[in-house]
């Protein structure tokens, strides 16, 4: 492969600067953006070469996240406000619907070794229309890292009797250091505390069979706190699926360990299928088992602890433990729910920084590094806890899985239609050099459903229309994204075909997708999926160069006229 010298930027910026002989040095990047053992190739397509984990160890990792006990203070406010009956409809629906749309997007993610941001441009969203997404699913982390600081700053308060805003500050501060060393700390941490989460996750529901059996007969008789009564409601069904909906945006989560699983091969097949689909939408039969789960434990301690502290996992582990363990239950439950809530919050904190780099790369042309990110997040999270946001736990959540399921259903309606019919090119392609600035199918279709799904949300269309405000969201992204991608017979999808691949078709066939190619701009070599051809340096650009570069003007998808521009790649190497 040829290389070009070409305009340089400063270390983390695209803007170009000429040298004094005329010919500008390669772009070089800050310390902690080239350390890809911390970046964890952010921005960019994870490599065969980096993906050194087995299966079994990505999907391990992937469901160690999920540890969360959120799951609990979810599963108890449903059930507290509508009751069992239509609070147990509504987790078990959100739950098949997560699980659907989880399907194809993490194989995706798997096949393709692409973070959720990544895989969202290339499925009907454009370079910019992703940009969105990735704010939301920044607060989807941020969000959640708040309501899982607050569970484990409510364990601090009850065992050593620290003040809540400290205990706010330290659930923040405890995970930095895990998340700065990013996927091999977070692989270990996961695996180190397994055993443990395990134990404490089963062993209040074994001694709540042997103590008090009768309780698991009297929790389906619950009619909640609010009146709602032990009997079927559809209000309560569509507003309750609302709530447990805002937790769709996991499988971004998941899709950020599913890009390094391993190459799909003929011995793995069974392997691959099986971790992709446990760690990927499998994470929610765990979670609905959880959210059910935490609103029995929140049934059965309310009458010892009161509503408010019935809805804070702490009390009812601590309630549920007590039969056996006497005095110690208090710190063994509080053991337990820190170690939950830091296997969580070490996975909110990296996709949060993530999502961040994905955003500001695109927004500023600059990448100082993805661990820069995680302190942002981190303040917004930290910031979220001290105004108590756990008081408004439910209208929180229900706001916010409007847009989330508009987004997610979205991308996993052109992942099994268009992309099947052909209305949409059926490999991802997330690279700058070939995608449309905005892609009217995929944002167009999550724009629409969120505005109408949130105005149904606030009253507008009525009380049903608000109770299912989260399934029209659903509906209508279902409908629309296919319907826009045929009605504009799939022209913003491709801005210009990629010589490789073209503009209907995988990799052909003997392609070796692990040769390496030298970036003309940074210099460094990377993988073919990771290069597009620039005609702005006249050469291959890797995908974070082709990013960062603020003065190209674009020139690869469009000439004066508006035409596309064809450059020829150098040749590829086949096995």
């Amino acid at each position: 492969m040829t290389e070009t010298a070409v305009p340089h930027a400063d270390p983390a910026s695209g803007s170009p600067a000429g040298g004094p002989d005329g010919r500008a040095p390669k772009r070089s990047y800050a310390k902690l953006a080239a350390d890809e053992s911390r970046e964890d190739y952010s921005l960019r397509y994870a490599p065969h070469s980096y993906r050194r984990w087995s299966e079994t160890t990505v999907a391990s990792t992937a469901l160690g996240g999920i540890a969360y006990l959120a799951d609990f203070a979810i599963g108890a406010s449903i059930v507290f406000t509508y009751g069992f009956t239509s609070g147990l409809a509504s987790i078990l629906c959100a739950a098949a619907i997560i699980f659907t749309t989880g399907i194809p997007i993490a194989r995706a993610c798997a096949k393709y070794g692409l973070d959720m941001d990544l895989i969202t441009r290339g499925a009907g969203f454009g370079y910019f229309g992703s940009t969105l997404t990735s704010l939301i699913y920044a607060s989807f982390t941020f969000i959640f890292f708040a309501l899982e600081g607050s569970i484990m700053a409510q364990a601090m308060h009850e065992v050593f009797g620290l003040p809540l805003p400290i205990g706010y500050l330290v659930t923040t501060l405890i995970v930095i250091p895990i998340v700065f060393r990013g996927m091999g700390a977070l692989a270990k941490v996961q695996a180190w505390t397994q055993p443990i989460w395990l134990i404490g996750l089963v062993l209040p529901f074994v001694i709540l069979l042997f103590k008090s059996p009768g309780s698991f007969g009297e929790f389906t008789h619950f009619g909640g706190t609010e009146g709602a009564g032990s009997g079927f409601s559809w209000l309560g069904f569509g507003l309750g699926t609302g709530v447990a909906l805002s937790l769709i945006a996991q499988i971004g989560e998941q899709a950020d360990y599913l890009r390094f699983m391993p190459a799909k091969t003929g011995a793995n097949k069974k392997r691959w299928n099986l971790a992709v689909l446990a760690a990927g939408p499998g994470w929610v039969i765990i979670g609905a088992a959880k959210q059910i789960g935490g609103a029995l434990l929140a049934f059965v301690a309310l009458e010892a602890v009161g509503k408010t502290h019935a809805l804070e996992p702490i009390a009812p582990q601590v309630e549920a433990l007590k039969p056996w363990l006497g005095s110690v239950a208090l710190p063994v439950a509080a053991l337990f729910v820190v170690v939950s809530q830091i296997k969580i919050n070490v996975t909110n904190a990296y996709s949060g920084s993530l999502s961040w780099s994905n955003f500001f790369s695109r927004v500023t042309h600059r990448h100082p590094g993805r661990v820069w990110y995680i302190f942002l997040n981190l303040a917004i999270a930290l910031t979220l806890m001290e105004l108590n946001m756990f008081a408004a736990l439910n209208k929180l959540l229900g706001f916010y899985s409007n847009v989330g399921i508009a987004w997610i259903a979205a991308v996993a309606a052109d992942l099994v239609i268009n992309k099947r019919v052909g209305w949409s090119p059926k490999y991802i392609e997330f690279k700058r050099a070939y995608l449309y600035a905005v892609n009217p199918a995929g944002f167009g279709a999550m724009v629409i459903a969120s505005v109408v799904s949130i105005l149904a949300f606030f009253g507008l269309f009525g009380g049903y229309a608000e109770a299912f405000s989260t399934f029209i969201a659903a509906g209508l992204a279902l409908i629309l994204c296919p319907l826009i991608a045929w009605a504009t017979k799939g022209k913003y999808y491709l801005a210009r075909p990629n010589p490789v691949n073209g503009p209907d078709a995988e990799l052909a066939a003997g392609t070796d997708i692990t040769a390496t190619h030298t970036c003309s701009v940074c210099e460094t070599a990377y993988e073919l999926p990771d290069i597009a051809d620039c005609p702005a340096h006249s050469g291959p650009i890797c995908s974070l160069c082709c990013s960062l570069d603020a003065d190209c003007g674009d020139v690869c998808t469009k000439k004066p006229t508006g035409e596309p521009v064809l450059m020829p790649m150098p040749e590829v190497r086949t096995r």
